[in-house]
């Protein structure tokens, strides 16, 4: 088993989260944007090896944050709301 902490709840089970995405993959604007443009956005994935910041969200409280871990070892650093204070693990 393994804690996260959510910005609003505090240290929870890991099954109360669900994985929303990296964080920082922009969706792209306007309806002239070209297939090859919407396809890098909707499969293309950096999933690196080390430290990465993903977006999570709390299924619990449903709110959105992101979380920065350590994919090889899972260990977390530390979790933000979207808009708001850092809380360290």
């Amino acid at each position: 088993m393994q804690i996260f902490t959510c910005p609003f709840c505090g240290p929870r089970d890991e099954s109360e989260f669900h994985f929303g995405g990296e964080a920082g993959n922009t969706r792209p604007d306007g309806a002239g944007v070209p297939a090859e443009r919407w396809a890098q956005y909707l499969y293309m994935r950096a999933n690196p090896k080390g430290a990465t910041r993903e977006v999570w969200v709390h299924l619990t409280c449903g709110e959105f944050f992101v979380m920065e871990r350590d994919s090889v070892g899972h260990k977390v650093a530390a979790s933000q709301a979207l808009g708001g204070a850092e809380k360290s693990e």
